[in-house]
């Protein structure tokens, strides 16, 4: 088969290349250019800086398969930072690694791989896939397909995926996703892969000093507006210089060390039109509800409510909730217990066990 493997000069990628080479695949290693580097720009993140293409290049060469670089700045620019900055502006909580992945590297690189003649397109992403109604297992239209976490449970990547469609799906390989993190390591040093003791990239891609208040400051320089902190009855407690620096619940960086009764205070709620950061205590933060848009399904949308665990973060344990279409696209969700800090911008999703079952974007 004919697989494209998108290489972002890291371990996992670089394996998972690896993986299929020796498994017999005809692999076609592609990077993504996500910005302009015509004066050496290295002010982006590992995963996509000049020195992660470069890795990726001496990756391919090293197990000897084709490399291409594609440019993919304006499509980075409109359908991840673009979102990344108005999502902050707008007093919500972004998550561009969701949106890279399935509206960049799914979307457009699938398109890509096309012209390839590729058959499928493989990641580093530690999730696996399974087909469902086909009874030798091999991959078609009638076949339904399942998102599944990674079987490294603390690299797992799957809350990350589950905007992908079922054609997507269709499509996507994930050569490491059945093996602990270690074990990856362990191959790339076996097979003297160039970057097998690379350090993993933990920060935002394109924000690597993690400064992500100045970045959105210079992408958007009308965006500062200062504004108050109030408390939850809207008595006025101090002053800050714009919502956009601010994440619900956020305790550091409020300029308040607690409540005049000694509590300590956090981020409530955001309201960017009143220019308003809401804070309080950290019993506040909990709730039991959430609604949600951009809801995808990867099983039949359910026609009544459903129990499922439901994450609301990367690092968040799922927890156990109710389940609601309310519309097309939308759905609501009761927790058995209180949950801190739902924060709209963030995905919620959907599993039931390993399995996921859709997901969306959390308003309120």
């Amino acid at each position: 088969m004919r697989i494209v493997v998108a290489m972002s000069g890291g371990v996992d990628s670089s394996v998972a290349a690896a993986l299929l080479a020796e498994q017999g695949h005809d692999v076609i290693g592609l990077s993504m250019q996500l910005y302009d580097q015509a004066e050496g720009q290295t002010s982006f993140g590992s995963c996509c800086s000049i020195d992660g293409l470069h890795d990726a290049r001496r990756v391919a060469a090293a197990i000897n398969i084709p490399h291409y670089i594609l440019n993919f700045e304006r499509q980075f620019q409109e359908q991840v930072v673009t979102n990344f900055v108005n999502e902050y502006a707008a007093g919500r909580t972004p998550l561009p690694c969701a949106h890279c992945n399935g509206d960049l590297k799914f979307a457009t690189l699938a398109e890509r791989a096309e012209s390839f003649g590729a058959d499928a397109v493989a990641t580093g992403h530690y999730a696996r896939v399974d087909s469902l109604g086909s009874e030798d297992g091999a991959r078609s239209t009638a076949t339904r397909y399942v998102l599944k976490r990674g079987v490294d449970a603390s690299k797992d990547q799957s809350y990350f995926l589950f905007s992908l469609t079922q054609a997507q799906l269709a499509r996507a390989v994930f050569p490491v996703g059945d093996r602990p993190k270690t074990a990856v390591r362990d191959y790339a040093r076996l097979r003297n892969l160039p970057v097998a003791d690379k350090p993993d990239s933990q920060e935002i891609c394109f924000i690597p000093d993690n400064d992500y208040r100045g970045f959105v400051e210079k992408q958007r320089p009308d965006t500062p507006r200062a504004g108050q902190l109030v408390d939850e009855r809207g008595a006025v407690v101090g002053a800050h210089e714009g919502v956009h620096r601010f994440t619900v619940g956020q305790r550091r960086g409020l300029g308040l060390s607690s409540s005049p009764s000694g509590t300590p205070l956090y981020v409530l709620a955001l309201r960017p039109a009143e220019q308003q950061v809401v804070v309080g205590p950290k019993s506040s933060l909990e709730r039991t509800t959430l609604e949600a848009s951009g809801v995808n399904w990867l099983i039949d949308t359910p026609a009544h409510p459903i129990r499922a665990a439901v994450q609301i973060r990367h690092r968040h344990q799922a927890a156990p909730a109710t389940v609601r279409t309310t519309a097309p696209g939308h759905a609501s969700v009761t927790f058995d217990t209180p949950q801190i800090a739902i924060t709209p911008g963030q995905a919620a999703v959907f599993y039931d066990g390993d399995i996921v079952l859709g997901g969306g974007w959390i308003e309120r």
